[in-house]
């Protein structure tokens, strides 16, 4: 099973949790029985990447069933991914070079990676990813500075088009990103920024109220700016149709794929995306802080766009003569600025390696899988208990409309701190958000059936535990 290029269901498409009903009734297992999950990963093709990851164990063993040489339960990828053995063998060699060759490992590299041309080794896997062409991709900087570059060049207001769409709820980077770039060409925030939010109620945005906004409100939006997939629901958008409908009007749109990029399936340049950016430690697995990408498509590659210019973003062909006139790359490359880390652009290389090896539709397939498996999990075992303090699911319902994260929210908690420290006992490791929300994110690379379905049987626990402890 596949998605189509928009990321969302089609009739076609059968539920994910179809082929879990049919896997558990060809093989005598009942839904909700723990045997089950090991069947799930038996018959799984993607299950043999999980080797290529080192998974943590225990950071604490308070609980009867851990101790300290267990690997821990791992669904926390939409933070920070987890590293690839690779990744210690490809720094190891950098610092090698340096070493033994100094200066010298610019052009003269043992391992056909001379650090001149070096965040060439990661473009052309990169922009498989995110479905571009080589040329429309560039590795550089970190996400907000990569928007705040995009945005000079094409946040471009008139006194009549001069507003940004984004969303209400956007990682907080995103906002101050779009506040301080309005405020620098002289314009208010609350008159320059539309923040959409859900309706009353409901914890998501609705596709018909982005369109709405679009169709009535785009004459004045000079650039619509989501994200791909929303940090804190897990809300997949669509992103083509937001990108047809806001440039109908007349918008530029960008997109911020930090949740989006190695997680759902992604298709920029058949899509006409203006321009995207994307961090590489969540999903991708390139370490924390890691070195970030640019997407900019190639129809813009002729036009004169105005940019903070860097020498590393200079024609390739005379950069090293240090010509005075800034000639820029063409394509995403011209948007970079100084040269890449080697060691930050080989910590991405080593998950690149482990992402060539499948494809964005097998592990989304998966993805779908274990979201649905774990979707059961919580309505069948979870919700039911006397315990569940108020537990519900503020992601969408539809597959097809979310990545790989569930975010619960509990709202019988003030604060999940305390369910966070039961679980962590537990050798469980999720995303806290306070108040009252964790995000489980199980990543179909290294992510098991029997990760989720331990996550839930540590998170019943967890939750007696609490209420027990309420009663005391």
């Amino acid at each position: 099973m596949t998605t189509n290029s928009t990321g969302t269901a089609t009739s076609s498409q059968p539920h994910p949790f179809a082929a879990i009903q049919q896997a558990a009734t060809q093989a005598g297992i009942a839904l909700d029985s723990p045997a089950l999950a090991a069947h799930l990963d038996a018959s799984d093709p993607v299950q043999t990447y999980r080797a290529d990851f080192h998974i943590p164990t225990y950071p604490q063993a308070t609980s009867a069933s851990a101790n300290s040489s267990s690997q821990v339960v791992y669904l926390c990828g939409n933070s920070l991914g987890l590293q690839p053995k690779r990744t210690q063998e490809l720094l190891t060699q950098e610092l090698q070079v340096w070493a033994e060759r100094g200066v010298m490992g610019h052009f003269d590299h043992p391992h056909n990676r001379p650090w001149v041309s070096i965040d060439e080794t990661v473009t052309g896997e990169l922009a498989k990813i995110v479905g571009a062409s080589a040329d429309e991709v560039a590795c550089m900087g970190s996400l907000t500075n990569n928007l705040h570059l995009l945005m000079v060049a094409f946040y471009r207001p008139t006194p009549t088009r001069f507003k940004i769409l984004i969303e209400a709820k956007a990682f907080p980077s995103d906002t101050y990103a779009v506040a301080s770039q309005v405020k620098f060409h002289g314009f208010d925030p609350k008159d320059a920024v539309i923040a959409l939010a859900p309706r009353d109620g409901e914890d998501t945005l609705r596709h018909e109220d982005i369109m709405r906004v679009i169709r009535d409100q785009g004459h004045e939006i000079a650039l619509v700016m989501f994200s791909g997939v929303q940090y804190y629901t897990g809300q997949l958008f669509d992103m083509r149709e937001i990108t047809r409908a806001g440039q109908a009007a007349g918008c530029v749109v960008g997109w911020d794929l930090a949740h989006a990029v190695g997680n759902v399936p992604l298709h920029l340049h058949e899509w006409g995306v203006d321009f995207a950016a994307w961090c590489t430690y969540k999903y991708l697995n390139a370490g924390p802080g890691c070195i970030a990408g640019a997407f900019v498509h190639n129809k813009h590659r002729d036009t004169d766009l105005p940019r903070f210019a860097g020498w590393w973003g200079h024609d390739k062909q005379s950069r090293f003569k240090m010509p005075q006139t800034f000639q820029a790359m063409p394509g995403a490359a011209g948007f970079q600025l100084s040269n890449p880390s080697v060691v930050a652009t080989v910590s991405l290389l080593g998950s690149l390696q482990v992402f060539a090896q499948t494809s964005m539709d097998a592990l989304r397939s998966k993805s779908l899988r274990l979201t649905a498996y774990l979707e059961h999990l919580i309505d069948a075992v979870v919700v039911p208990r006397p315990s569940s303090h108020g537990v519900r699911l503020i992601t969408p319902r539809d597959p097809f409309a979310r990545g790989a994260q569930l975010s619960l929210l509990f709202t019988e908690f003030a604060s999940v701190s305390g369910l966070m420290r039961e679980l962590e006992s537990r050798g469980v490791v999720v995303d806290e958000r306070e108040p009252n929300v964790i995000r489980v994110s199980p990543a179909p690379l290294y992510n098991t059936f029997q990760d989720v379905r331990m996550f839930v049987d540590a998170l019943c626990e967890s939750l007696d535990v609490l209420a027990a402890a309420k009663k005391a």
